[in-house]
């Protein structure tokens, strides 16, 4: 018994049971009615045991004095406070109703204790969304404010490109206004200088008349004294200007044809020799055109020349000063025609060769001016599996620098007499014995056109110069 005691009074209990009934009292307004009832229920629990320690006191005090120790002491204090309690907490209902509500009491309290656990987990997850809603409308405030920066940055600069837009506008057009002065202008001198042209002709015809009036008045043999043509006047300009044309063709027209053909055809050399072919036919087609022309006006002319020159100056001044009478589509149509019988090109039938009409047309009107020049200009004669040329010739990048023979031509040589002009281009490598084979044995094959082909040649033959009239000289 005194080591029951001694362990009651170790623990502390009633100071403990004393600490929180004060803590109670202090956070009972704070609390919720379900945190005061806890803490009620634990007090009572820890007074339950307090009894259940000091029954045990009373029982082991009451075994220690014998069998009639403290008998009154039990009758009168312990047995009257038992029945007193009994009686006071004895309720009005029966046993079944107490019972019956104490299940209801602990379902509501079970009911209330799931309703508040549900109520604070969704407050949780609505406190959690609104976090994150809160963020995201952060983020979108972010997004907005560095969108109207932008949309205001890409203002100022679409007004000041606008500003400076409409300055260029400005400028060009009075640069453009300038321009069509200075046009003008040079259209009055270039008008007053023809002017001057034609009288200085007039001038020098009446004075080259008189001569030859007075000649033949002063002896009886009359002689005739050539004065230059207008062609033998300009022959060195336009020498440059169709040397500089021929330059041209190289770099612009070749570049194009060789971009259009390499659409269909894969092989570079097979296209090479065709635009180096093209240029030659041009050359050709051009030249014999030239002579047909240069004829025809020789014919329609030496029924009324009576000039100061001769008859072939006069013909060919004539052709330098109506240079446009060329039908220069018709030696389109003609070189395309060679081209279509020649046994040196092979490439896919859907190719035609109508494709390149524009370099051939550039080639054909060259070639064909290039004939009014004295001397003319040509193109130097070329054949492949030839000795390579430095004078003549520049090798590509493609070729073997130590190889001796030509392959095959990229570009013709331009020459005058046997003086070399422009130099061309070539392609030099060692030859097998493949090759030789191959170029040995080569058909000779023919195409036939197709409809298309024709079609296309017949709608793009313009008009033959073969009925050039007295009244067009």
């Amino acid at each position: 018994m005194a080591d029951n005691l001694s362990r009651l009074t170790n623990t502390s209990s009633f100071s403990l049971l004393q600490d929180k009934l004060e803590s109670w009292h202090r956070d009972y307004h704070i609390n919720s009615c379900e945190q005061n009832l806890n803490q009620c229920c634990e007090l009572i629990e820890l007074t339950a045991k307090i009894q259940g320690q000091l029954f045990t006191i009373l029982n082991l005090t009451a075994a220690e004095g014998g069998q009639y120790a403290g008998v009154d002491t039990l009758k009168n204090r312990l047995l009257p406070w038992l029945g007193s309690c009994f009686s006071m907490a004895r309720p009005s209902v029966t046993d079944d109703t107490s019972l019956q509500l104490i299940q209801d009491s602990v379902e509501k309290d079970r009911q209330i204790r799931e309703l508040s656990f549900t109520h604070e987990r969704d407050m949780k997850d609505v406190e959690t969304q609104l976090c994150s809603t809160r963020i995201q409308l952060e983020s979108v405030r972010a997004e907005l404010a560095d969108t109207r920066n932008e949309l205001d940055e890409s203002r100022s600069k679409s007004v000041a490109t606008l500003l400076t837009h409409e300055d260029e506008i400005l400028q060009l057009k009075a640069d453009l206004r300038f321009a069509n002065e200075e046009l003008g202008v040079y259209k009055m001198k270039l008008n007053a200088a023809d002017d001057y042209e034609r009288r200085i002709d007039l001038l020098r015809e009446s004075y080259l008349t008189r001569e030859q009036r007075l000649g033949r008045s002063r002896s009886p043999s009359p002689k005739r004294n050539e004065s230059p043509t207008r062609a033998q006047l300009t022959n060195s300009s336009r020498h440059a200007r169709l040397v500089s044309r021929f330059s041209d063709l190289y770099a612009v027209e070749r570049l194009d044809a060789q971009t259009l053909l390499r659409r269909y055809i894969s092989d570079l050399e097979t296209v090479q020799k065709i635009i180096f072919i093209a240029t030659v036919e041009s050359f050709k087609t051009a030249k014999l055109a030239y002579r047909q022309f240069k004829q025809r006006v020789k014919n329609t002319l030496s029924v009324s020349h009576d000039g100061p020159e001769g008859l072939e100056a006069a013909a060919v001044d004539y052709i330098v000063r109506n240079l446009d009478l060329y039908d220069v589509q018709a030696s389109v149509n003609n070189v395309i025609n060679a081209m279509n019988v020649n046994p040196r090109i092979s490439f896919p039938p859907e190719v035609d060769f109508v494709l390149i009409s524009a370099l051939i047309r550039e080639t054909c009107l060259v070639a064909f001016a290039m004939q009014t020049l004295d001397p003319p200009l040509d193109l130097a004669f070329a054949s492949d599996a030839e000795l390579f040329s430095d004078s003549k010739y520049r090798r590509s990048c493609d070729s073997e620098f130590t190889a001796p023979l030509v392959i095959h031509y990229v570009w013709p040589a331009l020459v005058q007499g046997t003086t070399v002009i422009v130099k061309g281009e070539a392609v030099t490598r060692r030859w097998s014995k493949s090759q030789t084979r191959s170029r040995s044995v080569s058909p000779v094959r023919s195409r036939s056109l197709s409809p298309t082909r024709s079609l296309a040649f017949k709608n793009k033959r313009s008009l033959s110069p073969e009925r050039l009239r007295a009244s067009h000289l």
